[in-house]
């Protein structure tokens, strides 16, 4: 495989086979982008035409070849499965790796999705580390966009397995506190929509957006909407107790996801995650989907599991 700069730009996807990079690398491909993928395992199913590139972002060495001729990164990665434990200083080295690398190789723009929610001490590990991974980019010698978002609304996206898992699975819901923050989910079409837009929109590098849906819900009603559109019923009980432990286990034995994935986002559940800026739909503009219809376009797709 050659690795050598085409006449066309190359875009570089770290995180190529996740659930956001899958469905963004058949988009760009379909755009006709000279698109070379990264991954730490060999790659299945990429779209004709695309560059496979083995490289580990905690192996240095292994991301010189990588970024060479590369104009614009896609910075989609994050170690959830690492354990709650690790995953925010493999996220740390991940990202200051793949900074050095994309500096030495000359990129000119990274284009990074991270996560919702003000910073404070209440903040979950899972979006303190999105927040320090973006402020690592950010002082890369490139321009970087960076994308916050709260739940992605897609098959085999985290957040959206864990509602389809407690609407699908669980007749009685704990009534926790934590189902009273407020969340501006997305739908995975709109979120894919800013991150091919924001290639072409050279007024988005060096710039941070919220991007989020039409509507401002609390976790309860999202839950209540996933119910009504999958013709479910659930109740929502106090207990006296409640192990986020054994649900993330639960995700990991039932649903595509990983216990170790869920248990962080579990834990991030008091946190309100909304825009607290539209400044992106003046210059990527679409039709935001609402709530209930993203639920619907993600349950006619079976996900894959990782």
């Amino acid at each position: 495989m050659s690795l050598q700069p085409e006449s066309q730009p190359i875009i570089l996807i770290a995180g190529a086979t996740g659930f956001i990079g899958r469905p963004l690398t058949r988009a760009l491909a379909e755009k006709g982008h000279a698109l070379r993928c990264l991954s730490r395992a060999d790659q299945a199913s990429l779209p004709p035409g695309v560059q496979r590139v083995k490289a580990d972002l905690l192996d240095p060495p292994s991301l010189e070849p990588a970024l060479e001729g590369v104009d614009t990164a896609y910075y989609l990665v994050h170690s959830l499965d690492a354990g709650v434990s690790r995953f925010a200083e493999r996220d740390r080295t991940a990202a200051i790796n793949f900074s050095k690398a994309a500096e030495n190789a000359g990129v000119r723009r990274v284009i990074f999705l991270s996560g919702l929610g003000e910073p404070s001490e209440h903040l979950s590990a899972h979006l303190q580390s999105r927040h320090e991974v973006a402020d690592i980019l950010r002082q890369g010698a490139f321009a970087t966009t960076v994308l916050r978002a709260a739940v992605i609304l897609g098959a085999g996206g985290a957040s959206f397995e864990l509602i389809r898992f407690l609407v699908k699975t669980q007749p009685v819901i704990p009534d926790l506190k934590g189902l009273d923050t407020h969340c501006q989910p997305i739908a995975l079409a709109n979120a894919l929509r800013y991150l091919t837009g924001c290639l072409d929109e050279e007024k988005t590098a060096g710039q941070s957006f919220d991007i989020g849906g039409p509507e401002v819900l609390t976790y309860r009603q999202m839950l209540e909407g996933f119910a009504r559109v999958a013709n479910d019923i659930n109740l929502f009980l106090p207990v006296p107790f409640f192990s986020s432990r054994l649900t993330a286990w639960l995700l990991g034995v039932l649903s595509p996801v990983r216990a170790d994935t869920a248990l962080a986002l579990l834990h991030g559940l008091g946190n309100e995650v909304i825009c607290r800026e539209n400044r992106i739909r003046g210059l990527i503009r679409q039709k935001l989907i609402p709530y209930e219809e993203a639920i619907r376009l993600a349950l006619q797709i079976t996900p894959a599991r990782p």
